[in-house]
């Protein structure tokens, strides 16, 4: 009789636009070596930590979740198996069984890393890379909006560190490389508390920028589309110089970056400070928050729960939408060459909202009929009034 052991899974098959497969993520420019397996990276944010439930700690697992579980992992099984008690909702945390490999980098070609927000959706994804290439981490992050969780499977590694700190107050650390990530990112999260916001943007890069004028650290900074506030030019050209308003409810967050931005090119000027800003464009990929008020999360987890999908204004607005994985690879490049003006990184191919809400619709009644789920009813798109200053267009 054939076991599960048996039956190589089919593994995930991730396809370019022209229909060619991924293997690797990352680049080898600039050199630094950003390149590492896709499938490794996918082991360390697709499989569940909890495998096992109580009930099941006797039995061996199904032929259908060794299949599940080799297809995320591809044989790497590297994260923690924590046990999860159906009956009383409780789970017991184990210690990690084993951290993936990373690359053992000469002690010349090993740097020092510091990622400011390092537990938030971006920082993590970068953690990891940076991880898997064989770098010295440390992540300092207050966890407003970041979670332990996000890197926890890294925890106790020689190679990382991770400190609760808030950027707001001065950091002291030894470090080559500073990638400067702390800040809300999201509409509902930003504006939750204003003044902490635009005090993060400004304090937060002047402590930052001061540890790496006296580290001579290089510095980046992840600024963002938003200091075009709503734009009059369009596509947005770096040298485009915006249209925001200063004292609207997202001026905390787009203020607080364009200050920032200034921040950074007057510590250049002044103290010869090496500094990189990427502004960055819409996001999305594993590990975003489900209800931090983004447009691809709100969508996905509308049509998951059934609910209506939420469009504000009338739907013509248009955003460009980039993987998590391009946005790494792209602030690691800007890291490492020589360009120091800010730099786009974002896609080039524009979506309206409208468009995009029917898109992730599609694919959630997809994913739900592979997977047998009985839906009592067709997802509606409602339209609601758009907030203030929502920009109209989008596009690097």
């Amino acid at each position: 009789m054939s076991t599960a052991h048996d039956m190589p899974a089919a593994p995930i098959k991730t396809l370019d636009k022209d229909g060619r497969e991924i293997t690797t993520v990352g680049f080898n420019r600039f050199g630094f070596d950003s390149e590492v397996p896709i499938d490794v990276l996918r082991s360390l944010y697709l499989r569940p930590h909890y495998v096992l439930k109580a009930n099941e700690l006797q039995t061996l697992p199904t032929a259908m979740e060794e299949q599940q579980n080799a297809q995320f992992t591809q044989g790497a099984d590297y994260q923690s198996k924590s046990i999860y008690h159906p009956d009383t909702q409780a789970i017991s945390y184990t210690t990690l069984s084993r951290f993936p490999p990373v690359k053992l980098l000469p002690m010349t070609a090993r740097k020092r890393i510091l990622v400011t927000g390092g537990a938030g959706f971006v920082g993590s994804h970068l953690v990891d890379r940076l991880m898997l290439l064989g770098h010295e981490v440390t992540v300092i992050d207050n966890f407003f909006t970041g979670s332990k969780t996000t890197v926890s499977h890294w925890i106790g590694h020689p190679n990382f560190e991770m400190v609760r700190h808030d950027v707001v107050e001065p950091f002291m650390i030894e470090c080559d490389q500073i990638y400067h990530l702390a800040c809300p990112a999201s509409p509902p999260h930003y504006q939750f508390n204003a003044v902490k916001t635009i005090k993060t943007s400004f304090m937060g890069t002047l402590n930052m920028l001061g540890l790496a004028k006296r580290t001579k650290a290089r510095f980046l900074i992840s600024s963002t589309s938003e200091v075009y506030g709503d734009p009059e030019v369009h596509p947005q050209t770096e040298d485009y110089w915006g249209h925001v308003n200063p004292i609207g409810p997202r001026a905390c967050y787009d203020e607080g970056k364009r200050v920032a931005e200034t921040l950074t090119y007057g510590f250049q000027r002044q103290d010869g400070v090496d500094v990189r800003v990427a502004r960055i464009f819409n996001t999305y990929g594993p590990r975003m928050n489900p209800y931090d008020g983004r447009v691809v999360s709100n969508f996905i987890v509308q049509a998951l729960k059934g609910e209506d999908m939420t469009v504000y204004g009338d739907g013509t607005q248009t955003r460009s939408f980039q993987y998590i994985h391009d946005l790494i690879d792209g602030m690691i490049a800007l890291m490492n060459s020589d360009e120091t003006r800010p730099v786009n990184i974002g896609n080039g191919d524009e979506f309206t909202i409208g468009d995009f809400a029917k898109l992730v619709r599609e694919i959630v009644e997809k994913v739900q009929d592979e997977d047998g789920v009985k839906r009592k009813r067709r997802v509606e798109i409602k339209y609601e009034p758009i907030p203030t200053d929502d920009p109209q267009k989008r596009r690097p």
